[in-house]
């Protein structure tokens, strides 16, 4: 298992950092990889949800929120807290705490600030800690 830890400093991803999260399920869905998202709140997964229609306009994603009945079929599930997805090969998680149950990686999107640096260093603690491989790109 691996953990990716893509820490922002580009300053198109420092102004809008969902535009990462983005390019990452972009990319999963040109591999075929079937990808859930974490998010921190509803209102995170519905600006995710429209962000992923408008930000590239050569660009389909298909994604959806979780909790349908054809979640299974979706290439990229966008979970707010509540929803009980099972993992997927692919996650990308944007909550506070690692995931309980991951798939074969978990990507970690980090904000440039200072402050929401601190919780991804517990979670590269935990990540290790649980026998995964980190690695650390700065975006």
């Amino acid at each position: 298992m691996r953990a990716d830890f893509y820490l922002i400093d580009k300053p198109r991803f420092r102004e809008q950092p969902l535009l990462l999260v983005c390019e990452l399920a972009k990319k999963a869905c040109a591999a075929a990889q079937p990808t859930l998202i974490l998010c921190r709140d509803f209102a995170q997964a519905e600006a995710l949800d429209d962000l992923l229609w408008a930000f590239d306009d050569d660009a389909f994603i298909p994604h959806q929120l979780a909790g349908d009945d054809d979640d299974a079929d979706t290439a990229v599930l966008v979970a707010p807290p509540g929803i009980d997805t099972p993992p997927r090969p692919l996650m990308i998680n944007l909550r506070d705490d690692c995931p309980d149950a991951v798939g074969e990686r978990v990507l970690e999107v980090v904000a440039a600030d200072p402050s929401a640096r601190e919780g991804s260093r517990t979670r590269w603690r935990e990540y290790l800690r649980r026998g995964f491989q980190v690695n650390k790109f700065d975006m």
